[in-house]
């Protein structure tokens, strides 16, 4: 028999604040553990949580650019449960009034599905609340410690509908969450700093299948790969148990990247097994419309609707604007090189296939300004300078640090040849592709290229196009 995978997420997000969710304390990383606390991060008695008005606005701006609907008051709960990186003994979230109540997020297809769906399509969310992180717990052989560092850092816990398929589809999910909320600057989405983790609901039906299989969780998946490899694990393991005519306990599982293979830990809790009840130290909130307004209209274009309007606009392929749009500050430097210089296509392949290529994968700073890159292409476009000795000109000016005009006045000296040099290359041109001379003097102008080419070349070059097939045109017997 066939299945078809059935797949939900749960993804936690540290957002971007200074403080943490109730309390005053510091949001850090890397620093000594224990020492960005407090008496309400400890639960120490007496200690009454704050709300952070910034947790709450990036969480709102978090279900504006997903789409949901955001509510109008919302509350806190309690959620119950004891375990060593807790140190209240519960977790502030909100489990009956969220902020922010459906919405979708839009992903874009592995390459399998594409011919079938098109590239990109929604998936459904059920929500979004906030809620405070916990502790970090290290296990060492026999031993495991504790740094509170992180506890109460404001999370928005994304919850997905049932609506993936695959490994591959659930990673696009996580890769459009981690670039949307990048995007608007919510959150840095650092998975190798514990900044985003999720937990991953995987069950089997047959295929064609309405009913819902036994759902099968995996806690606190923290990168990418891990949560690939353990959906698709997951989706193996569930298909040999039915196959072998036996059925899935409903449990949570533990992943290990190592050995490549999962483990059970304990059967699902159920809603009930954490006591949820109403926070008594925190009254809820209510959001006005004044407010909403003023987040809306702080929202950056999505980065899709961005690709989009790119192929539109500016009549970019699929490829490009695939490399240009993910990354915001990539897309506002291709528009500000636009208007210095209009010449969307030179200018979106120098970003794509040469600038990215010579910058580090470490680097987070683009290493000349956009007026730079216009000028290159512009140079191009008047024939002062060939393609080549702009991609020549751009590796210089990355890898020196020099602008356009320290970098280009050597290299643009130099490429000037004179008139008798230029005449010198064209007739060795001409003398080395005689086929190429008879086709374009009895007609077919296309071959004249091939001249031009052998020019170039002879040049290294760094001949001026322009002037090459003026001279050649002269020299063949028909102006240009």
């Amino acid at each position: 028999m066939r299945y078809e995978a059935v797949i939900g997420l749960e993804v936690h997000v540290q957002l971007r604040t200074l403080s943490k969710a109730f309390s005053r304390s510091r949001c850090s990383f890397a620093e000594e553990p224990n020492t960005a606390t407090d008496p309400v991060t400890l639960g120490l008695p007496g200690a009454l949580p704050v709300i952070n008005k910034e947790a709450i606005r990036q969480t709102v701006r978090a279900g504006m650019i997903f789409n949901c609907a955001i509510a109008e008051v919302c509350k806190w709960d309690r959620k119950n449960y004891f375990y060593p990186d807790n140190p209240k003994n519960y977790q502030i979230t909100q489990q009956e009034k969220p902020i922010c109540i459906g919405g979708f997020v839009e992903i874009e297809l592995p390459g399998s599905a594409r011919n079938i769906q098109g590239p990109h399509r929604m998936v459904r969310l059920n929500r979004i609340h906030l809620e405070e992180d916990v502790g970090k717990l290290t296990h060492r052989g026999n031993h495991s410690s504790i740094d509170f560092n992180r506890a109460g850092i404001p999370l928005a816990e994304i919850v997905s509908e049932p609506d993936l398929h695959s490994a591959e589809e659930a990673s696009a999910y996580l890769n459009s969450i981690r670039m949307h909320l990048a995007y608007a600057g919510i959150s840095d989405c650092d998975m190798e700093k514990g900044q985003m983790r999720c937990d991953v609901n995987v069950s089997l039906r047959p295929e064609g299948g309405k009913e819902l299989g036994t759902r099968v969780e995996y806690k606190n998946l923290n990168s990418m790969s891990g949560a690939r490899n353990a959906i698709a694990h997951e989706i193996a393991r569930q298909s040999r148990i039915l196959e072998e005519g036996k059925t899935i306990a409903r449990e949570t599982r533990r992943w290990n990247a190592q050995k490549n293979d999962s483990e059970g830990m304990r059967t699902k809790e159920n809603l009930q097994d954490y006591c949820y009840f109403p926070d008594p130290d925190l009254m809820p909130v209510r959001l006005d419309a004044t407010f909403l307004d003023g987040l809306r209209g702080e929202l950056p274009e999505r980065p899709f609707d961005r690709q989009r309007r790119f192929m539109d606009q500016y009549g970019l392929p699929f490829t490009i604007t695939s490399v240009l749009c993910p990354v915001r500050e990539l897309g506002d430097f291709f528009e500000a090189a636009l208007a210095v210089h209009y010449n969307p296509k030179a200018i979106a392949n120098l970003i794509a296939n040469d600038l990215l290529r010579e910058m580090s994968s470490d680097d987070r700073k683009l290493p000349l300004g956009p007026a730079d890159l216009a000028a290159l292409v512009r140079e191009v476009d008047e024939g002062k300078l060939s393609k080549q000795g702009a991609q020549d000109l751009l590796v210089r000016m990355v890898r020196t640090g020099e602008n356009f005009a320290k970098a280009a006045a050597p290299l643009l000296e130099e490429v000037r040849l004179s008139e008798l040099d230029v005449g010198q290359l064209c007739r060795e041109a001409i003398a080395s592709s005689p086929k190429a001379a008879a086709e374009f003097r009895s007609g077919k102008t296309t071959a004249i290229n091939a001249i031009k080419g052998a020019a170039m070349r002879a040049a290294g070059g760094k001949a001026n196009p322009a002037e090459l097939d003026r001279v050649l045109r002269d020299l063949l017997g028909t102006s240009p």
